[in-house]
C-alpha cells in the first residue's frame, strides 16, 4: 500500500520510512524539504494521490503555547482536509502517553486539540501514545536546567527507543484502524531523576540532577504516575542500558 509519512524525514518519520518499505510498502516522506507543507497546505494534494494511510509524526519547531497550538490546530486540519479529498482510508499519528493528564501545558493542550481534530474528522484512524524518547533525555534536561541544576518532577517514566516508537507506529499503519488510542512504552520504568541523571553521565555531563516536588514538566504539575501507560500498553524490548552502551 501507499504510505505518505508527514514528518518522514525526521528522527521517528526517517526510521519508519525505511521499516515500511522494508516490508515492501510505498512509503513516501513527506516534509518541507521534499515540498509538502502542511501548515500552508502546499504539494498535500500530489503527495496523497493514490495514499490508502497516512501518518503524522511531525512536530511544532517551536514549544512555545501559542506557536505549538497554532501548528498542531493548522497542520491537522490542513492534513484531515485533503485526506477526505483524496480518499485516504486511515489516519495514524503519534502522540505522547498521558496527554489528557498533561494539559497544564501549552504543549499537551496542543496535543490533545490534534487529538480531538482527528476523532472529530470522521476519517478511520488510530493514535499512538509513546512514552518518551531516550533520545530526548539531554533536550528534557537542557529546559530545566538552571545554574547547573537540573531540577525534575518527583515522578516515575518508562522511556523507549525511538526505534522501537516507529516499529508501533509502523504496525498501526498497516493494522486496521481503531478509531481510538493504543500505548507503547519501554520494558523498565525509572524515576524521572534517575533517567536522566544516567543520560547526563554517560555523556560524562557535570550537572546535578535532584527531584524537585515543586518542579514541573514541560509546564505541568505531576504525580508518581502521570506518564506511565496503562496495562494495556505493547512493551518494547529495547533497555536504556542497552541503548547507553550502543551510543559510546
Amino acid at each position: 500500500m501507499k504510505v505518505v509519512v508527514i514528518g518522514g524525514t525526521g528522527l521517528i518519520g526517517s526510521k519508519l520510512v525505511g521499516k515500511l518499505r522494508e516490508h515492501g510498502h510505498e512509503a513516501v516522506a513527506a516534509a518541507p524539504s521534499t515540498g509538502v507543507d502542511t501548515l500552508t497546505g502546499e504539494g498535500l494534494a500530489e503527495v496523497l494521490q493514490g495514499a490508502s494511510v497516512v501518518v503524522d509524526v511531525s512536530n511544532s519547531p517551536s514549544f512555545e503555547d501559542d506557536a505549538v497550538m497554532e501548528f498542531f490546530r493548522t497542520s491537522t486540519a490542513n492534513l484531515l482536509k485533503a485526506e477526505a479529498g483524496a480518499g485516504v482510508t486511515h489516519h495514524v499519528a503519534l502522540s505522547v502517553v498521558g496527554t489528557q493528564r498533561l494539559q497544564g501545558s501549552g504543549y499537551f493542550r496542543a496535543k490533545q486539540a490534534q487529538e480531538e481534530l482527528i476523532r472529530d474528522s470522521g476519517i478511520p484512524s488510530t493514535i499512538v501514545h509513546a512514552t518518551q524518547f531516550f533520545e530526548f533525555a539531554k533536550g528534557l534536561a537542557d529546559g530545566v536546567t538552571e545554574g547547573g541544576i537540573v531540577r525534575l518532577p518527583v515522578a516515575r517514566i518508562q522511556p523507549m527507543y525511538s526505534g522501537d516508537v516507529a516499529a508501533a507506529v509502523g504496525r498501526a499503519a498497516v493494522g486496521t484502524p481503531v478509531d481510538g488510542v493504543v500505548e507503547t512504552a519501554g520494558p523498565e520504568a525509572f524515576p524521572l531523576d534517575a533517567f536522566i541523571r544516567q543520560a547526563l553521565a554517560a555523556t560524562n555531563d557535570p550537572r546535578t540532577v535532584v527531584a524537585d516536588p515543586d518542579a514541573t514538566y514541560w509546564g505541568a504539575e505531576l504525580d508518581e504516575n502521570t506518564l506511565l501507560p496503562g496495562p494495556g500498553a505493547h512493551i518494547a524490548e529495547t533497555r536504556f542500558a542497552d541503548w547507553l552502551a550502543r551510543q559510546r
